[in-house]
């Protein structure tokens, strides 16, 4: 038998059931401009919102609309 103290252990979440529960519950919204189901005008409006608010990503020699490009 395993015991984990409340909120430990156990299974956890798909990144995505957490992504969900924060804007049902909470009103945050968690999105990536690289998400390819995000059209090129809406992973554009990401990128500048993010820009606007905390600054220029920095991820390493890629720009967010390279990263979800196909």
């Amino acid at each position: 038998m395993r015991w984990h103290p409340q909120g430990y252990g156990g299974e956890r979440r798909p990144p995505e059931q957490v992504k969900r529960d924060g804007w049902i519950n909470q009103g945050l919204l968690v999105v990536s401009p690289a998400d390819p189901r995000l059209t090129w005008p809406e992973r554009e409006l990401v990128r500048q919102l993010g820009e606007k608010l905390y600054g220029r990503a920095q991820l390493a020699g890629r720009t967010p609309a390279k990263a979800g490009a196909r």
